[in-house]
């Protein structure tokens, strides 16, 4: 997605079932700063060096210094995907979970971030359909993703 542009809306299920195979675009970046890499140490307990402890990371990290945790990255594709796309037609939706999540490359802090989404499947379920996505995280300037996981989404009309 370019800077400026509205997220892609899509209408319901039918407009979902239209849109697989497809990769529907980008979200803007984001910085990631220290401070949230600090907060989410705080909320999930994960307060090892690499992501917390600038000095040493900067000393002993194969990094060059901090870096943000791999589950602090997924954690943006609820931030990140209503960049990128929103549908209408549902009452509500649910997180159902996730079918692969590899961490491919680090996110060092102060990098920025972007969220690629491509519909993998769009299948029935009851009173909805269950959307399979791509979730594709890209730091700036890096050659490989930082985190590609298929993420299950339930919607219900």
């Amino acid at each position: 997605m370019l800077p400026g542009m509205a997220a892609r809306i899509i209408n319901g299920a039918a407009g979902l079932r239209e849109l697989v195979g497809e990769h529907i675009g980008y979200s803007e970046w984001m910085e990631i700063t220290q401070e949230r890499v600090n907060q989410f140490a705080e909320a999930t307990g994960d307060f090892q060096w690499i992501h917390v402890d600038v000095e040493r990371a900067k000393k002993e990290s194969p990094f060059g210094g901090p870096i943000a945790h791999g589950y602090l990255t997924l954690s943006l594709g609820p931030v990140l995907m209503p960049q990128v796309m929103q549908t209408t037609g549902f009452k509500m939706g649910v997180n159902y979970g996730c079918n692969k999540v590899r961490f491919m490359s680090p996110v060092p802090v102060g990098a920025k971030v972007r969220l690629g989404v491509k519909i993998l499947a769009v299948d029935d379920v009851k009173g909805g359909v269950q959307q399979t996505l791509e979730f594709s995280f890209e730091t700036e300037g890096a050659t490989k993703p930082s985190c590609v996981a298929e993420v299950i989404f339930r919607s219900f009309e």
